[in-house]
C-alpha cells in the first residue's frame, strides 16, 4: 500500500504540465500531454469539439448582431456601441503594453490625447485627409511611447514605472490645456469633420457605426495575429520571468520598447476615431481618470487575454447605460458589478472560459 501511495504521489508530481498559467490560460492550449509513473502508458487531456462549437458559436453570434444593430437601435444607442468600439480599440493597446509584455502604463489616455490632436490638427489647419491625418498621429503616438519605453528599461518594478507614466500623461494634459494657441486650451476644439472613404461620407451614424467594428475588426486580427507570433510568446516570457527570458537570447530592451510603440500606437488610433466621432476634444477628454477607466477595463475583462478588452469596455461602457432605468442608483449599481466581477472573476470576465474549459469540456483519452 505504501508503494501504491507513493507512485500516486510522484504521478501527481509529474502532471505538472497541467498547472494553470498566469495568464489563465492551460498549458498546452488543445493538448497537455503527460506519462504515467512506469512510462508505459500516454494520455492526453482534449478539449471536447463541443466547447470549440460553443465558442464559436457566441462568436457568430455576437458578431450578427453588431451587424444587425442598427434595425433595432436609435442614434444613441449606435453612438454608444460605436464609443464601446472605439474604447475596446486602445484597450487592445493597453493589454499588449501592460497584459502581455507587464509594462505597467497611467498614459493610455494621453497616447490618445496626441493621436486625436494630432489627427485634428492636421485635418483642420493643413487639409489632410483623414486617413492621412490618423497615420501621422498613430506614428506620433507610437514614437513617444518608444521613448517612454527607455526608462521603463531602467526603472523595473511596477510602482516606479507608474508614476513614471503618470508623470508623462500630466505633462500632456498641461500642455493641451495650457499651449491655447495650439490647442485652443481648455474650450476645445469643435466641429472635427468626419471622414469619408472613397467619396462616401462617413457622417451619417449608422455609417460611422459600421466603420467603427470595421476598424475595430481590423486592429483585433492585427493583435490577434501579434500575441501569438513570436513576438507575443517574447512579451510573455519576458513578463513572466525576464532573468530567465534573457538567458535564452531574448532582449529586453527591445520588446519593451516594443510593447509601449505598439500600445502607444493603437491608442493613437483610437484617440483619431474619438475625434471623429464625438466631434469635439478637450484636454479633460484624455486626463489622468480616463487612463484609470481603461485599466479597470482591462482588469474587468481579463489582461493577457484578447477577448479581456471587449468585456472590459463592454462592463465599463455599454453596463452604465443599460442601467440608465434607475435613475440615481444607476452608479451604485454599476459600482457593485464591478466589485462582484472582481471578487468572483479575479482574472477577468474573461477567465471563465479557460475555466469552463477545463471543469466541462476536457477529457483524458489514451
Amino acid at each position: 500500500m505504501s508503494e501504491e501511495r507513493g507512485l500516486e504521489i510522484e504521478e501527481k508530481e509529474l502532471g505538472i504540465q497541467d498547472r494553470e498559467l498566469g495568464n489563465g490560460e492551460v498549458a498546452g492550449d488543445k493538448e497537455n500531454i503527460r506519462h504515467d509513473i512506469q512510462g508505459k502508458r500516454l494520455t492526453s487531456a482534449r478539449t471536447s469539439r463541443i466547447y470549440d462549437v460553443l465558442i464559436w458559436g457566441s462568436i457568430l453570434l455576437v458578431a450578427a448582431a453588431l451587424i444587425l444593430a442598427p434595425l433595432g437601435l436609435q442614434t444613441y444607442g449606435l453612438v454608444v456601441l460605436s464609443t464601446w468600439a472605439v474604447r475596446t480599440i486602445s484597450v487592445h493597446g493597453l493589454n499588449l503594453t501592460l497584459g502581455y509584455a507587464g509594462q505597467v502604463s497611467l498614459a493610455q489616455a494621453a497616447f490618445m490625447g496626441v493621436g486625436a490632436y494630432t489627427t485634428t490638427l492636421l485635418m483642420i489647419n493643413v487639409g489632410l485627409s483623414f486617413w492621412l491625418a490618423m497615420i501621422v498621429g498613430m506614428f506620433l503616438s507610437g514614437t513617444i511611447g518608444f521613448l517612454i519605453g527607455f526608462p521603463a528599461l531602467r526603472i523595473r518594478e511596477g510602482h516606479y514605472l507608474a508614476f513614471v507614466t503618470l508623470g508623462f500623461g500630466n505633462l500632456i494634459w498641461l500642455v493641451l490645456r495650457n499651449e491655447a494657441w495650439l490647442t485652443n486650451g481648455p474650450l476645445g476644439i469643435r466641429d472635427i469633420p468626419r471622414p469619408s472613404i472613397f467619396g462616401f461620407s462617413l457622417f451619417e451614424p449608422v455609417r460611422f457605426y459600421y466603420f467603427c467594428m470595421v476598424m475595430l475588426l481590423l486592429v483585433t486580427l492585427a493583435v490577434w495575429y501579434m500575441v501569438r507570433s513570436p513576438w507575443g510568446r517574447a512579451f510573455r516570457a519576458l513578463r513572466d520571468n525576464s532573468a530567465r527570458s534573457e538567458s535564452l537570447g531574448l532582449s529586453q530592451t527591445t520588446y519593451t520598447l516594443m510593447a509601449f510603440a505598439i500600445g502607444s500606437a493603437i491608442a493613437g488610433i483610437a484617440g483619431a476615431m474619438q475625434a471623429v466621432l464625438v466631434e469635439f476634444i478637450d484636454p479633460d477628454s484624455f486626463s489622468l481618470v480616463r487612463s484609470l477607466l481603461f485599466i479597470l477595463m482591462l482588469v474587468v475583462g481579463g489582461r493577457g487575454n484578447l477577448a479581456g478588452p471587449f468585456f472590459g469596455a463592454a462592463m465599463v461602457t455599454i453596463l452604465p447605460e443599460a442601467l440608465r432605468f434607475t435613475q440615481e442608483y444607476y452608479l451604485i449599481l454599476f459600482a457593485t458589478a464591478v466589485i462582484l466581477c472582481m471578487l468572483y472573476f479575479p482574472q477577468g470576465i474573461a477567465g471563465i472560459f479557460p475555466y469552463l474549459r477545463r471543469r466541462f469540456f476536457l477529457r483524458e483519452v489514451p
